[in-house]
């Protein structure tokens, strides 16, 4: 479909390493939004600085930069891929 999975987290490098070794491996890169501490996450409006995490939000940004959509999940929730097929589809 032409597209590139990034996940972003508010973790540490080393932490996000350690985590996806644990998983055995990721086919998508992890990006650390830790210095400074949540910048885009803030920029994207889902940091929580309570918590000091991003919320567990999904973006799909077409290839000129503009976010063709959003969603933030309820924490705990995992987003559902055939909802992200379904949505990448109909762009």
């Amino acid at each position: 479909m032409n597209v590139e999975i990034l996940q972003l987290s508010a973790d540490t490098v080393p932490s996000l390493k350690a985590w996806a070794e644990q998983l055995g491996g990721l086919p998508f890169p992890l990006l650390s939004d830790y210095w400074p501490h949540g910048s885009i996450g803030k920029a994207y409006g889902v940091f929580n600085d309570e918590r000091g995490m991003d919320a567990r939000a999904v973006f799909l940004v077409d290839e000129s930069g503009v976010i063709r959509h959003s969603h933030t999940y309820a924490p705990g929730t995992i987003p559902e891929s055939k909802d992200l097929l379904d949505r990448l589809k109909a762009l």
